[in-house]
């Protein structure tokens, strides 16, 4: 046990130093922690790191995705849930069986055990592409059908693994039976996700306490998860559910204080494990070299460019049919979601990257068959899919900021961003006019004395001047806007440092100095992180 704190404790050590380092020389984090996994496993006398796949799928998978749900708009989820469910169910069954066929045909695995590899290696991971494309300025629709995917997909993949298992396993398998467990699965899991969605924001309403809500937000996930795991089904998208449940109905429910301890918790929670993944990816290179010994090294060379080309390849042919024929179709969806240019699809289909879900699923393939006999080329399908995780995170996620850039969406994203920056100012203005309007509908209700209300709008009207005052200047000139936030900023290290020579000197207790100090703070992630930039987007 103290060993296993100790390592784990050394991993923290690596994340942070690596996540230095990748801002130090401009690389994506995700694609630095794999690498710098491999050569840690490759290095003789440290301890080996042995991935546990239960802890993947039923400890580190559901909050993941619960927390990517709870983030994710469900307008805009809702409006791209065709291409979502084209992609995070037909894509993977097509990639499924495309796989299965080159590995049975050219590779010599038995139909079922073919259809094994292809299931685990079929879904894009929800967290790989995502760290990497967020980061570039992507438009927010290709962000949302990405994310919509990787959170779905793996159910669909999950549940054809099972059935792929269980046929190997037991030398049999219907197809009729198997499609309606399919369908009573993907109904069931959305109606518990929906329960456990709205069962678990009544408590966390009536809780009162931030600690107490945070806490419940916590174990949601993986309430949404066990119970139909438990059951035989995936659990993925129950909690998928639960999260976009939250999204929606959590504003109106959840109090302030809550939403700005949660934000902190959730990211810093969301950060370590998804850092912790990719390292831990890496680190199972020197398991994977041990259980392939007996093997060519020829032959496996060439069965993992083979399959990584079949799996890039089948996702290329997938993605424009599912995108254009629809619409060529069907004039309606047409007229209500005109087809995009080649560029969005084309990057749709280049960002198929393999990741963490896929080698928990390898390694969770039983040892044995039920008639006792070891489980079939088990060892080949877990270096296949260790392959396939380097080939797309390390050559695709490193080509994909260049493959952006000659796509032209970069640009496409700085121009929404721009949009958005200009809803969000009208938005901001149309606030603070609702507040007006609410305080004098409270002054004629409750008939307030003047020296209540005069202050109360002489504060809003102020936040509208400097909502003007703020645009104009950022409109004229970039250089005055950043002048103006490092003058706030100093004046509120001005009031920080003044403070701290109170509390020295005895004329201020620390209760006191916590409460100015977190308003303080307040005021200056506020200047960080919501203050409009037009033409850069935030």
């Amino acid at each position: 046990m103290i060993e296993t704190v100790q390592i784990a404790v050394l991993l923290l050590v690596v994340l942070a130093a690596v996540a230095l380092a990748a801002r130090r020389f401009n690389l994506p984090p995700a694609i630095l922690l794999v690498v710098v996994g491999v050569a840690l496993a490759l290095v003789p006398g440290l301890p080996r790191v042995e991935l546990v796949p239960e802890l993947v799928l039923l400890l580190v998978l559901p909050p993941l995705i619960y927390s990517a749900g709870v983030a994710m708009s469900w307008r805009e989820f809702r409006f791209s849930l065709r291409p979502i469910s084209l992609l995070a169910i037909g894509c993977v069954v097509f990639t499924t069986v495309a796989v299965a066929a080159v590995a049975h045909a050219l590779l010599g695995l038995p139909w079922a055990v073919a259809f094994v590899l292809g299931a685990i290696i079929s879904p894009p991971d929800v967290v790989a592409p995502l760290a990497i494309a967020r980061t570039l300025g992507l438009p927010r629709r290709l962000l949302v059908i990405l994310e919509g995917e990787g959170l779905a997909n793996d159910a669909t993949a999950l549940i054809l693994y099972r059935f792929a298992v269980a046929a190997v396993s037991t030398g049999a398998f219907a197809l009729g039976p198997a499609l309606g467990t399919f369908g009573a699965i993907f109904v069931g899991e959305i109606a518990f996700g929906l329960a456990v969605g709205w069962g678990m924001l009544r408590p966390r309403y009536l809780a009162g306490d931030p600690r107490v809500e945070i806490t419940l937000s916590l174990v949601t996930p993986y309430i949404a998860y066990w119970a139909p795991e438990h059951l035989g089904g995936s659990g993925v998208l129950a909690t998928v559910v639960a999260g976009l449940y939250t999204s929606w109905h959590g504003p109106m429910l959840i109090t302030a204080a809550t939403r700005l301890q949660g934000v902190f918790f959730w990211g810093l929670f969301t950060y370590l494990i998804e850092g912790m993944v990719f390292l831990l990816t890496g680190l199972q290179a020197r398991t994977l070299l041990d259980r392939i010994g007996d093997l060519h090294a020829g032959e496996l060379i060439g069965s993992a460019a083979l399959i990584s080309a079949v799996v890039v390849i089948a996702r290329f042919v997938w993605i424009f049919p599912a995108t254009y024929l629809p619409r060529w179709l069907v004039p309606s969806i047409a007229r209500r979601d005109p087809s995009p240019r080649w560029q969005a699809p084309f990057l749709i289909g280049f960002t198929g990257i393999r990741g963490i879900v896929s080698l928990a699923a390898a390694l969770a393939i039983p040892l044995a068959t039920a008639s006792g006999e070891p489980f079939p080329h088990r060892d080949l399908i877990l270096f296949l899919t260790f392959a396939v995780i380097v080939v797309t995170l390390i050559g695709q996620g490193l080509l994909l900021p260049s493959m952006i850039h000659w796509l032209g969406l970069a640009v496409q994203g700085r121009e929404e961003r721009r949009v958005e920056a200009a809803d969000e100012i009208a938005s901001r203005r149309l606030t603070i006019e609702a507040a007006l309007r609410r305080i004098d509908e409270l002054a004629l209700e409750r008939e307030l004395p003047t020296q209540i209300v005069a202050p109360m709008r002489a504060h809003h009207f102020e936040r509208l001047r400097q909502l003007d005052y703020r645009i104009g200047v950022e409109l004229q000139d970039q250089r005055l806007a950043g002048l103006s936030d490092d003058l706030e900023r100093r004046l509120i290290e001005a009031e920080r440092e003044h403070l701290y020579a109170l509390m020295r000197d005895g004329k201020l207790n620390d209760d006191a100095r916590r409460r100015i100090e977190n308003e303080l703070d307040l005021r200056e992630a506020q200047l960080r992180h919501t203050t409009p930039r037009s033409g850069h987007g935030h």
